[in-house]
This record gives C-alpha cells, sequence and structure tokens, in this order.
C-alpha cells in the first residue's frame, strides 16, 4: 500500500519504480508478473508503467487493464478495497492519514487469515514459499 501524493502516471510510475529499486530487478519481477489496473487517469501509460527502471528497454512486469464496471473480474482487489474501506471509509481525504497509519493498515491486511489460503495470511504464505525455494 502506497499514499501516492496525487493520482497523476507520473506519481504512480515513480512509486513502481522506488519499489522495483527497493526489491531488485528479479525479486520485483517475480513476485509482480502481472499487475491489473482499473481505466483510471493514472494508468493510461501503461507502457511507461510496463517498462523496468533498471533497463532501458527491458520489462518490469505485465500490466492488464480491467472491464469497466466488471468488479466480478478482480475479486481479489475489491476484497482487498473492502478491508481497507474498515480504515478508510470511502470518500475520505488520504491526505489526512499519516503514513505511519496507511503502513499499519498494510501490516493488518498482510497478517490477516485468507480462506483461499487455507487459513493462511499472506504473510505466511509468502514465508512458506521463501522456505521452499
Amino acid at each position: 500500500m502506497f499514499k501516492l501524493s496525487s493520482q497523476t502516471q507520473d506519481e504512480v510510475q515513480k512509486r513502481l519504480d522506488q519499489l522495483e529499486r527497493k526489491m531488485g530487478k528479479k525479486r520485483f519481477a517475480k513476485k509482480f508478473k502481472s499487475i491489473t489496473v482499473d481505466n483510471g487517469g493514472e494508468f493510461l501509460d501503461w507502457v511507461k508503467l510496463e517498462k523496468s527502471c533498471f533497463v532501458q528497454k527491458g520489462k518490469r512486469t505485465a500490466i492488464y487493464y480491467c472491464h469497466p464496471y466488471s468488479s466480478w473480474g478482480r475479486g481479489s482487489n475489491e476484497q482487498r478495497n473492502g478491508h481497507i474501506r474498515r480504515f478508510i471509509p470511502k470518500g475520505s481525504a488520504i491526505s489526512k492519514y499519516t503514513n505511519k497509519r496507511i503502513k499499519e493498515i498494510e501490516d493488518w491486511l498482510n497478517a490477516y487469515p485468507r480462506r483461499v489460503l487455507n487459513g493462511l495470511s499472506a504473510m505466511d504464505r509468502l514465508k512458506q514459499l521463501e522456505l521452499a525455494s
């Protein structure tokens, strides 16, 4: 989860670049094989979002668009949004939330048990996968 300073293509690109630098090219590519986005203006330049910040012509991930008004096509995303809305109601000004609070919400989400993971949290499953590799 990231708090963006604005809903612009440049801001989304900047955050993806920061995340790719932090994780490293290989680890980022392994974790983010694809990213599905909505049709907001901040995601219009998909070519730029796919491009790695490490390699001029390299691709960091594949960007896919969901169909407008088809929330069933991105169930995991809608589920996550519902959880986030427990803490940040729809229409709230994100600017009023501190980065610390955003991180607390992210930590809660990552520790939340999921039926699809047989009761494990995303954090627990990630640890399992890392131990297995």
